[in-house]
């Protein structure tokens, strides 16, 4: 009955702030207080009894009721910090200006008017706000440094968000302006060894002061997508500079209570339906308070990460040096961790978090699954991008493959499903990121002997044949949105095909089939850019026959039996007629498929159709990313293993348009594999119809001379009069035998001398650095639903559709 009064108050209070015409005078605590002091309202309370209509009448018709709102509860949690906030009323009090502010910000960023109100002193106030805080200065402090120092001393509160030192009493409450807050830091791991008991009550009031903080840094939704903008966040610059004294601590605490969480929790079945995880819910929010800390200009980042690498000798610990490199402090100390068991411990737990979506049992929906997967993975990027030494421990062993197998699961799941687009992207950014290592190739050659779940032929191989299975999946059942990632996915391939021992049958016939796909007269004749594929994967084969020639017998075979493929291709028509004819072709049936409806149907091994994005699903939308050219840097590999970069040319493989060209349209490639069940798949290709280019002669030989097929020619040359004769002479027809002949062969001194490796190592840019602060700000708008902190706010960073 209380509550319900309660309630009832609050809801008066707010009508009554909506109705005033007059503004209210600061002074007038008996108006204030009822926001805050006599209530007993959840955040979910506070949403359903403050509507946007009446936020947004208030900021229109009384704006000086709505500015002195906000400062008094601002100064209410600055009063509260520099008390320690030791009584239950104070704390109560703490949360509900919490609970308004987190509902209020949207709407007072969504104002261009109103947006800089935070920034600007309120005239009288800020000595007021100040007068604890031993504050030298003359001039008060915006308002919007008051909130966010406020919010980082009390999310070190002794007895409110960590447990206190001292014996209870009302005479030993500790002072939040003296301690340590190093001392207190959540969770043990990165530079701090004990794990403080768990406590929910803390967990709750961490999650509602994290959610307020992540309100604060959302201005950067309400300003247009701009890769020119080089004014960062205030919000976060403030935060993550030396004006907050408890960066360091905060760090590794958010840092931590990921890294250190476990969702299996006791390990019993349907544990999670029979009590509430409070943990779960501040992990969400740490994660993403931190990847939103950690968005930096790129350039200064990465020059910390190289510089942090080539220091000669390890740098002290993190709290015992002085701050270098980035101003700011978030990324500063993620580039400075250095330390085997800090690494360790984050690769283990970032690990164990991406792969539990994954986790089978007999019994249905029995273990709990993390749904802020997407958010682990901007921060293992983060991770990679900013701190060298993480990407090379990352790589040093096969641990690399507990975060590749969670990566290629998700890549598979979501490649049909339009509203994770963005998943997608990131996924094969990170891909492409760790394939620019020579460690990332070898390591994929580890036997794959897991059965995770997904609809992929069964195959007896290693991840590297994993990873083929799962491209060629999303570029021949994935939707046309994914085209543009096409280059990015054959990237990867070609760079670490000079690594790789042995494929399988399966992946090798995978290779071949998208070959045999691309190379198609219309496809090739439909887009500028569209003999780029072609070029990678010759490049792929070229690899894998001058420098791993002896172990791949399966992909040799599968080039043999393909040979008409490479020989369609040397004698690709240039002449209009045939370009003309080629092109008449794909008209005369566009969009349907060219297989059988037969083979269309027939499912594979072990198949499950991809389920699509429920009906009423909401996604945010995304920037275009750069063309392949511009994400990547080439470099060559000496023969002592270190790589040398190449300077940008224009080549036969970087995209004729400099940028991220979308592949536009949709029809169905035509594939001669009806002899070969691996490749009995529909390729949803397509063609840019552009009426400012057409193809001609001259465009189709300036790349058609540089194909490089004259060593699979050659090997061809040689190999195949011999297999036809073992065939003739032993009567055979059984594939086993040319194999274990393959097997045995050699090309020693019979081959082109072997071309130089290249590997495209991925490179930031402003186009890409664009791409992610929408895509992070996207998941967070659609992850933060209960409550809905950004829903039906003017947002005009990406655009909220419904699928």
């Amino acid at each position: 009955m209380g509550n319900a009064d309660s309630k009832l108050h609050f809801r008066k209070a707010v009508i009554q702030l909506t109705t005033k015409t007059q503004p209210v005078e600061a002074t007038d605590d008996a108006f204030w207080d009822q926001f805050w002091c006599e209530t007993s309202t959840t955040v979910q309370d506070v949403f359903a009894l403050v509507p946007a209509a009446e936020i947004r009448a208030v900021r229109e018709e009384s704006p000086s009721n709505l500015a002195t709102l906000c400062y008094k509860a601002v100064e209410k949690l600055v009063q509260g910090a520099n008390s320690s906030c030791p009584s239950e009323k104070e704390r109560h009090i703490i949360l509900n200006c919490t609970r308004l502010l987190t509902r209020i910000l949207p709407y007072i960023f969504e104002d261009a008017d109103w947006r800089g109100f935070f920034w600007s002193t309120v005239p009288g106030a800020g000595r007021r706000l100040d007068a604890d805080m031993d504050d030298d200065d003359d001039d008060s402090r915006p308002l919007a440094e008051s909130l966010l120092l406020a919010i980082a001393d009390l999310l070190f509160c002794p007895d409110f968000t960590v447990q206190t030192h001292k014996k209870t009493g009302p005479d030993s409450a500790e002072d939040i302006q003296s301690i340590d807050s190093c001392e207190y830091i959540w969770e043990a791991g990165v530079g701090f060894a004990q794990s403080p008991p768990l406590n929910y009550v803390h967990d709750l009031n961490r999650t509602e002061l994290l959610k307020l903080l992540l309100t604060c840094f959302s201005e950067a939704m309400y300003l247009p997508p701009s890769s020119e903008s080089k004014s960062p966040n205030p919000w976060v610059t403030f935060f993550s500079s030396t004006d907050n004294r408890h960066a360091l601590p905060l760090f590794t605490s958010l840092l931590n209570v990921v890294c250190a969480y476990d969702p299996v929790g006791f390990g019993f079945p349907y544990n999670h339906l029979l009590f509430s995880d409070h943990r779960e819910q501040l992990v969400e929010q740490a994660v993403q308070i931190l990847i939103v800390t950690l968005e930096h200009e790129a350039g200064s980042a990465a020059s910390a990460a190289l510089q942090a690498m080539d220091t000669p000798t390890s740098p002290p610990d993190m709290d015992e040096q002085e701050p270098a490199g980035p101003n700011n402090l978030f990324v500063n100390y993620l580039s400075r961790i250095h330390r085997e068991e800090d690494f360790s411990f984050i690769l283990k737990g970032l690990a164990r978090l991406l792969n539990n979506p994954l986790i089978q049992t007999y019994l249905p929906h029995s273990t709990k699954k993390i749904q802020f997967y997407q958010e682990l993975l901007i921060l293992f990027w983060k991770l990679c991008d900013f701190n060298k030494k993480f990407l090379f421990f990352v790589l040093k062993s096969s641990d690399v493959l507990d975060m590749l197998v969670p990566i290629l699961f998700y890549l598979n799941e979501a490649r049909a499903d339009q509203s994770r687009v963005g998943l997608m992207h990131i996924s094969v950014f990170i891909l492409l990121l760790l394939s620019g290592e020579r460690n990332f190739g070898v390591r994929l050659n580890k036997p794959y002997t897991l059965r995770v779940p997904m609809d992929i032929p069964v195959f007896t191989g290693t991840h590297a044949d994993l990873l083929i299975v799962i491209f060629h999946k999303i570029i021949t059942c994935g939707h046309q949105r994914l085209q543009p990632l096409f280059d990015c996915l054959l990237t990867v391939i070609v760079n670490i095909s000079p690594y790789l021992k042995s494929l399988s049958m399966v992946a090798a016939n995978k290779l071949l089939h998208l070959l045999e796909a691309f190379s198609t007269p219309w496809f090739l004749f439909s887009s500028p850019q569209n003999n780029h594929l072609v070029f990678f994967l010759l490049e792929v084969f070229n690899n894998i026959i001058q420098y791993q020639f002896d172990g791949n017998c399966n992909l040799v075979y599968a080039i043999i039996r393909k040979r008409n493929v490479f020989h369609q291709l040397a004698n690709l028509p240039s002449d209009s007629a045939s370009i003309q004819q080629a092109l008449q072709k794909k008209k005369k049936k566009p969009g349907i498929s060219r297989t059988s409806s037969t083979e269309a149907t027939e499912a594979m091994e072990g198949s499950r159709p991809a389920v699509p994005a429920e009906p009423g699903t909401l996604k945010a939308s995304l920037e275009a990313t750069p063309g392949i050219d511009k994400i990547t840097e080439k470099s060559q590999v000496s023969e002592d293993g270190t790589m040398i970069s190449i300077p940008h040319l224009n080549s036969a493989v970087t995209t004729a348009d400099g940028g991220g060209s979308t592949i536009g349209g949709a029809s169905d490639t035509e594939s001669n594999s009806e002899r070969d069940p691996e490749v009995r798949n529909n390729l949803r290709l397509s063609s840019v119809s552009s009426s400012a280019w057409s193809p001609n002669s001259d465009w189709v030989l300036s790349w058609k001379t540089k194909l490089p097929l004259q060593t699979i020619m050659r090997l061809l040359q040689v190999l195949v009069p011999q297999v036809e004769k073992i065939c003739i002479d032993k009567g055979l027809t059984d594939e086993s035998e040319i194999l274990k002949f393959l097997q045995h062969g050699t090309l020693v001194g019979l081959l082109p001398v072997p071309h130089p490796i290249l590997i495209r190592k991925y490179q930031a840019n402003a186009g890409t650095a664009m791409w992610f602060r929408t895509y992070m700000w996207g998941v967070i708008y659609l992850r933060n639903v209960d409550p809905p902190v950004w829903y039906d706010t003017d947002i005009r960073l990406f655009e909220i559709q419904r699928i």
